[in-house]
């Protein structure tokens, strides 16, 4: 039976199972479709977490990631193998997570991608000496080869058509992506795995294996589910262009953070908009035109600005939580509740509080007063999200 017809009954749900320093992760349903925003929690413990609010893992159709920090990227590898399915990254974003999980310390990554192009080059070379011009299939192998997938490098249009993947979406340049990118961790000598230290995600919490988990020991992509970073399905997409993930529409946009390529996302299903935003140093102009109009929004209120300055932190950790790409304040939140935000959510989450530098009723309190000078803002309903227990879910 096909995953998305497990869940039949049409509607829009929001389930946040942590929120926080320790790990992130929530469920946002619409339609038949059922997507896993970030994996900061172990495969097991989200698993743990999904149950406890009557929500079945085996139904989610993806995975996508805002960036690659460990808080929001620590159970990918393992919970996507188990289940089969593929993860939304922008391509900085991915290629900066699989470094983490295969560091190469040796060379940098311009000596490293200059290595690439030129093994890749000569690839090409050998190809056109011993058969002359090459075929589709030559360039398509080239291509690979080089991290140019698409055939964007080569100035081949046709090698990024659109295809339908295992759950009836995505690209074929995308999906070409994780091959080429096994094929570079191949060609590296840097990562070999005979050369690098295993990893913890190689494994899973219930004992299987990753290539187990997509098809036996022996099934499809059994090799190259030993490495660390090895995906069942990888897809790529970029902030300020909309895509569609089954019934469920994806709206990403560019929030101001430390990371490679952090995004925000308002999704919409059924009529309904969801905007979903943590993780940033301040509240640009462009944030505040996504977060207009939605349904339900979950922002980030990290921090009471005395407690951080007074807190236990070295300071240039507090120098980083304090500035334009760090971590948004209770102070800068309620500032947008006030002034910038319209006010028409029924929901206001607020989340990735601080264990050390915040509490939750300051968190509450700032907000409140911020909606009390609003009268269009008091009929939203002000919950806080928790890093060691699931909100029970918001239906609309």
């Amino acid at each position: 039976m096909h995953r998305l017809s497990l869940y039949a009954r049409n509607m829009v749900r929001f389930t946040v199972l942590a929120s926080g320093s320790k790990g992130n992760a929530t469920v946002v349903t619409g339609g038949r479709t059922r997507i896993l925003v970030d994996c900061g929690l172990s495969c097991r413990e989200l698993f743990r977490r999904m149950r406890l609010v009557g929500e079945n893992p085996e139904t989610l159709d993806a995975i996508i990631i805002t960036h690659e920090h460990s808080d929001h990227v620590n159970g990918v590898a393992v919970t996507a193998r188990k289940l089969g399915i593929p993860v939304y990254f922008t391509e900085g974003t991915h290629r900066s997570w699989t470094r983490w999980l295969s560091p190469r310390k040796q060379m940098t990554y311009a000596q490293w991608l200059a290595q690439i192009r030129k093994q890749a080059a000569e690839r090409q070379a050998e190809v056109v000496a011993d058969e002359g011009e090459p075929d589709e299939n030559d360039l398509m192998e080239a291509a690979e080869a080089s991290g140019e997938p698409d055939g964007r490098a080569l100035g081949n249009p046709t090698l990024g058509a659109k295809t339908k993947t295992r759950q009836g979406w995505g690209t074929q340049s995308s999906l070409e992506g994780q091959a080429a990118a096994a094929e570079i961790q191949e060609a590296d000598p840097l990562t070999s795995p005979s050369l690098r230290s295993g990893s913890a995600q190689d494994d899973n919490e219930d004992g299987v294996r990753g290539s187990e988990a997509v098809g036996g020991k022996n099934g499809p992509g059994a090799a190259k589910a030993k490495e660390p970073a090895w995906l069942p399905a990888v897809e790529y997409f970029k902030a300020g262009e909309p895509f569609e993930i089954g019934d469920i529409s994806v709206s990403p946009f560019t929030i101001p953070h430390d990371a490679a390529d952090p995004c925000g996302f308002v999704f919409r299903a059924e009529g309904v908009r969801l905007g979903f935003a943590t993780d940033l140093g301040y509240i640009p102009p462009n944030v505040k035109a996504q977060l207009q109009g939605v349904d339900l929004l979950l922002l980030e209120s990290n921090h009471d600005l005395e407690m951080l300055r007074d807190g236990p932190y070295p300071w240039a950790v507090k120098q980083r939580v304090l500035s334009r790409v760090g971590h948004l304040s209770n102070e800068a939140a309620a500032s947008f509740l006030e002034d910038g935000y319209d006010g028409q959510a029924a929901y206001v989450i607020l989340a990735h509080l601080s264990e050390s530098n915040n509490l939750p009723d300051l968190a509450r309190v700032t907000a409140e007063r911020a909606l009390v000078f609003r009268a269009s803002l008091l009929a939203n309903r002000l919950l806080l999200a928790e890093q060691h227990e699931p909100l029970s879910p918001i239906d609309f």
